[in-house]
């Protein structure tokens, strides 16, 4: 009898960690945000290898009252982990503790690292967004830039005003930072009335720096221009010598871990201790070719 026991409790057991994992990815992303398709990549990958589902959200324009919708939504469908970034605490605080309350794993990435430890939230994959920031306000302080203004595409979000603060603790100056919107046009419209003013340009991603390109190519400006954030139209740009440096963390990491991870937490319980950097890597003239071919699918 015990013996039969045994063996229906183990089946049962079996059971449960056979069936197809569940988890929720929400973004803070942009639908016009490439690098967020860099991330999806990894999901996807990583959802294939280990056979799990993973739903893709976020709310087309950051709003983050729409993002706290989609959380509670999530939250509700109890899934075996959620995965998320936290562009704001205040906006995603409540619901957070309420899936954390429910015992649903979450996994902090991509932004809102201190949010997420405040919050309990146990990991973060991520880059050191002030990291990032403070190297290249250095290295502009070594080529001689004295002032500069950071193109902010997503104002809303806090952790792209950490880029732009280490940068200026890097330079030396005070932050200088414009709400440029993520229309192109509108981003070349705000920027242009700076450039007479200031040694060096800072855009945060791909949408601010795309259209930044764009401008610089036309007019034939020349400036101390960095960015955040790699894509095939950054590539370009550092190749012909309009930008001089781009910070990379390896978004394809952000969307990839975090799901393998999950994926061994739920039936084993193993999750490493601490949190996982994907990032600042810095990417020149002189390494461009090494992430040229990967640039919008794996960075």
């Amino acid at each position: 009898m015990l013996k039969k026991m045994a063996l229906c409790l183990l089946l049962c057991v079996s059971a449960v960690y056979a069936k197809q994992l569940h988890f929720v990815f929400i973004s803070n992303g942009l639908d016009v945000d490439p690098f967020w398709n860099v991330i999806k990549n990894g999901i996807n990958d990583a959802a294939k290898e280990v056979g799990a589902r993973v739903d893709y959200r976020n709310s087309p324009t950051g709003d983050r009252t729409e993002m706290a919708r989609i959380l509670q939504a999530a939250t509700s469908q109890r899934p075996d982990g959620i995965i998320l970034s936290i562009p704001d605490k205040d906006a995603l605080s409540k619901d957070i503790k309420r899936a954390l309350e429910l015992k649903i794993p979450v996994i902090n990435v991509n932004s809102g690292v201190e949010a997420g430890k405040e919050l309990g939230v146990r990991n973060y994959i991520g880059s050191n967004e002030y990291e990032g920031g403070l190297l290249l306000g250095k290295r502009a302080k070594e080529a001689g830039v004295k002032s500069f203004v950071c193109v902010n595409q997503e104002i809303t979000n806090t952790v792209l005003e950490q880029r732009c603060k280490g940068f200026a603790d890097g330079l030396g100056v005070k932050n200088n930072m414009i709400d440029s919107s993520s229309d192109p046009s509108e981003i070349q419209k705000r920027l242009t009335p700076h450039l007479d003013k200031v040694d060096a340009v800072v855009t945060l991603g791909p949408v601010s720096a795309g259209a930044t390109i764009d401008l610089f190519r036309t007019k034939r400006i020349k400036k101390h221009f960095v960015t955040f954030d790699l894509s095939p139209e950054i590539i370009a740009g550092i190749k012909d010598g309009i930008l001089l440096a781009a910070i990379d963390q390896q978004p394809y990491l952000q969307g990839y871990l975090p799901v393998i991870l999950l994926s061994k937490y739920v039936p084993y319980g193993l999750m490493p201790d601490g949190d996982i950097n994907t990032g600042p890597a810095l990417v020149t003239k002189d390494n461009v070719d090494l992430v040229d071919k990967f640039a919008g699918k794996y960075r």
